[in-house]
């Protein structure tokens, strides 16, 4: 008798955020039947972020490099002025940098460009919006996702990749305890052609268009990169340190007006920079110590679900990305051994991830004690031990 062929498994991931998608990239290239559940009715577009040379070594794994560098930004130089004259404190290079000592580049993006990217490359996969999972757990060998309007879907795994506000991690793995870190931040964009090219007291300071730069200062720091294909839009980040407890969300709506008043005192330039901002959203940092576990039975979590972290050395979505890589490796490996897969997933991440989470902390506490700026750290100190090659892109 002939032999029959084996099912392929199904995967259902709740989120279709980056690491969400990047996850469902990777599995359908191994084989993998998927279907995506996100909780909002439409995607959110968010601002800026950074692709480090491990995020790109990831995508490059997949095949989408060419596509990605056709749809994000790779910053020439690095360079750090002081907060109230704009002189300069360093600049370095970071296009060669990056190439020469970990073979690829440092890319920075809009989020939407590689969310879109990513929601290509899945392909005909299922995507449904405004389906508000609720809960995950394994019944009679299958895992089953529940949703608020009572619907069910069943799957031979399903990834929680739904966020700091996971579900299913509370589920699983009790809520958690978020500390409110005493900093906050503003994401907003301008357009490239309303920053100056030239900054300090007497304009001696170049501020070339497709530089990362930064400033720091007594009460916080402001983080600028190019985003958009040609680098045509400035992302902002703007921390600052304060007591007034800020709820942690991305969207909550905010002003050019509050953002100025915060700023107050800080360099002209930067300030008229602020003024021709258009949307800002303002969110609280918290700090959270990295979870025990992530696998119950056939369930299992991925990205901020798995280890929500600050931002401070700009990882998070690298992160995610590198999940979904190495879970999917390891279940084409593992074959039919599902639950044997995804208690090697955690055990294989974890340090990685732990350490990132850790590192973030101690970054955050250099910052508020404005020692070395995060734009340095992030990519010289830090670099060296997280961009370096790892078990995520050895092959199955």
């Amino acid at each position: 008798m002939a032999q029959q062929p084996r099912r392929a498994l199904r995967v259902a991931i709740i989120g279709a955020g980056i690491g969400g998608l990047a996850a469902a990239v990777a599995l359908r290239q191994g084989g993998f039947e998927v279907e995506l559940f996100e909780r909002s009715a439409k995607l959110e577009v968010g601002a800026g972020l950074q692709i480090g040379p491990n995020g790109v070594k990831v995508l490059r794994a997949l095949g989408l490099e060419d596509e990605l560098m056709r749809n994000a930004f790779e910053p020439f130089g690095i360079m750090s002025v002081t907060w109230d004259e704009g002189r300069l404190r360093f600049r370095q290079p970071l296009k060669e940098i990056s190439r020469q000592r970990y073979g690829a580049p440092y890319l920075t993006a809009h989020r939407a460009d590689l969310h879109n990217l990513l929601r290509r490359a899945v392909g005909d996969a299922p995507l449904h919006l405004g389906a508000h999972c609720i809960g995950a757990e394994t019944v009679n060998g299958a895992a089953v996702a529940r949703f608020a309007d009572g619907s069910t879907a069943e799957a031979d795994v399903v990834v929680g990749a739904d966020g700091i506000r996971s579900a299913i991690r509370a589920q699983h793995f009790g809520e958690d305890h978020p500390r409110f870190t005493e900093m906050m931040a503003w994401r907003c964009i301008v357009p490239m052609d309303c920053v100056p090219t030239r900054i300090g007291p007497n304009g001696d300071v170049a501020l070339p268009h497709g530089e990362y730069f930064g400033w720091i200062g007594p009460n916080g720091h402001v983080i600028c990169y190019p985003i958009g294909v040609r680098g045509d839009r400035l992302n902002i980040f703007g921390g600052h340190v304060t007591t007034e407890w800020i709820e942690e969300s991305w969207s909550v709506p905010s002003s050019r007006e509050e953002l100025i008043a915060a700023k107050a005192g800080w360099n002209a330039a930067l300030l008229d920079m602020f003024r021709h901002v258009e949307h800002v959203y303002k969110w609280g940092i918290y700090d959270r110590d990295p979870l025990p576990h992530w696998t119950a039975g056939r369930v299992t979590l991925l990205g901020d679900a798995a280890h929500p972290t600050m931002p401070t050395l700009a990882q998070g979505a690298n992160m995610a990305i590198e999940d979904g890589y190495v879970l999917a490796r390891l279940l084409a490996r593992h074959g039919d051994d599902v639950e044997a897969a995804l208690n090697i997933y955690p055990a294989e991440r974890k340090p990685r991830t732990d350490w990132v989470t850790l590192k973030s902390r101690e970054q955050f506490a250099n910052n508020r004690k404005a020692l070395p700026p995060p734009f340095v750290d992030r990519t010289w100190l830090f670099v060296n031990d997280v961009v370096r090659e790892t078990g995520a892109l050895q092959p199955a």
